[in-house]
């Protein structure tokens, strides 16, 4: 089996004169998407109180979704069909088959839900197919065709650490979501006498909301930033998501999990407990998902102008890059106002940092970066 899976790995890592069209290799790769995302659905379907997210039940329930499923594991079998016919290598389309062979065995786009025990705890699968699925479809390409780095591929170096790191985040939704929110519940139960206020903020207009929202959680998560830097026990957390030598869409899902909560909660205070409307809470939640993303992306596009008000890929390429001259620069995530008020703004003309990561050595592997932090301070006395 470990076999099985280095051949895997090695046909995705193929080199690009290998991957070109009509080699099937496309075919299997675009099979495997399918397929991974039409079994991962089909499992939600059959066991929603075990995978599927509260929040996503509509969707779920919805007309669309089966017809999308069942459009998902057609072409899986279609394109790993044309891959097994075109490639020498057969492990992509193989595979590929086998995933939507096993969606169609749970009962593919007619699945229907299963008893299972309800403990109270869900893991979001159905969040994180949607979630990669719609990240990818909207950056990969992109990434293709206006790259910094032309030489960079899909399949870079540690690209399995991140998608892991991707899939932890979106499968343990409900625990990141349970810890974050403390702080804010606790600020609720002191600030009973805020209702007049909190009425006040919610009959703004929604953009103006939204945008509140924005520079609000952008301040905190400034200073947050900054003490992640600065205090030493606090960057061996951040030291992990500053350990990716390659930037890209996926690179900003490498951060350790004490890292998501302390950030959540921190920035979810000035959002849940000042009155803002769900509907400004959603729309906000989903800017930074895509944001994020964008702010790692292989993009070129100097925008000299723009990242004076806006961050843009190359604000934030500096904020992790190698040279001294990038080192404690660029905290803010929306607002490059926030550097440029406290002293930290790093924006030179036209000018990319060369390379990217951290002067000390971060282990590779989801478990030793865990544990990382934890071990720097022993590892050095």
């Amino acid at each position: 089996m470990a076999d099985y899976f280095k051949a895997l790995k090695k046909d995705l890592e193929a080199p690009i004169e290998t991957r070109r069209f009509g080699s099937g290799w496309f075919a299997g790769f675009f099979a495997l998407v399918l397929a991974v995302t039409g079994l991962g659905l089909v499992v939600v379907l059959r066991y929603p109180a075990l995978f599927g997210t509260p929040e996503l039940a509509m969707l779920r329930n919805s007309s669309v979704l089966r017809p999308i499923i069942h459009g998902a594991i057609l072409g899986a079998y279609a394109l790993a069909l044309l891959s097994l016919l075109l490639r020498p290598r057969k492990v992509l389309g193989f595979t590929a088959l086998a995933l939507a062979l096993l969606a169609g065995l749970l009962g593919g786009a007619g699945a229907e839900a299963r008893e299972v025990r309800d403990w109270g705890i869900f893991f979001g699968l159905d969040f994180f197919v949607l979630n990669m699925v719609m990240t990818g479809l909207l950056f990969a390409p992109v990434e293709r065709l206006l790259p910094r780095h032309g030489t960079q591929r899909l399949f870079r170096p540690e690209w399995r650490e991140d998608l892991f790191y991707y899939l932890v985040s979106s499968m343990m939704v409900q625990a990141l979501t349970f810890l974050s929110f403390a702080p804010s519940r606790a600020v609720l139960g002191q600030t009973g006498g805020w209702e007049g206020f909190r009425a006040l903020i919610a009959g703004q207009p929604l953009v103006l909301q939204v945008i509140e929202i924005m520079l609000l959680t952008d301040f905190v998560q400034y200073w947050f930033h900054r003490a992640f830097h600065r205090v030493p026990f606090l960057w061996g957390f951040h030291a992990v998501h500053h350990s990716a030598k390659s930037m890209d869409w996926l690179a900003g899902a490498r951060m350790h999990f004490f890292e998501i909560v302390a950030l959540r909660g921190v920035t979810a205070i000035p959002m849940m407990t000042l009155g803002f409307t769900p509907t400004a809470l959603q729309i906000y939640i989903g800017i930074v998902y895509v944001y994020s993303s964008l702010l790692h992306a292989n993009l070129r596009g100097d925008f000299d102008r723009l990242g004076r008000f806006v961050a843009t890929p190359r604000f934030h390429h500096w904020h992790h890059g190698l040279e001294p001259e990038a080192i404690d620069v660029n905290f803010a995530i929306h607002f490059p106002l926030w550097d440029r008020l406290f002293g930290t703004y790093h924006f030179p003309p036209g000018r990319w940092p060369q390379g990217y990561g951290v002067p000390e050595t971060v282990p590779n592997g989801y478990v030793a970066q865990f544990l990382y932090p934890f071990r720097r301070g022993r590892a050095k006395g």
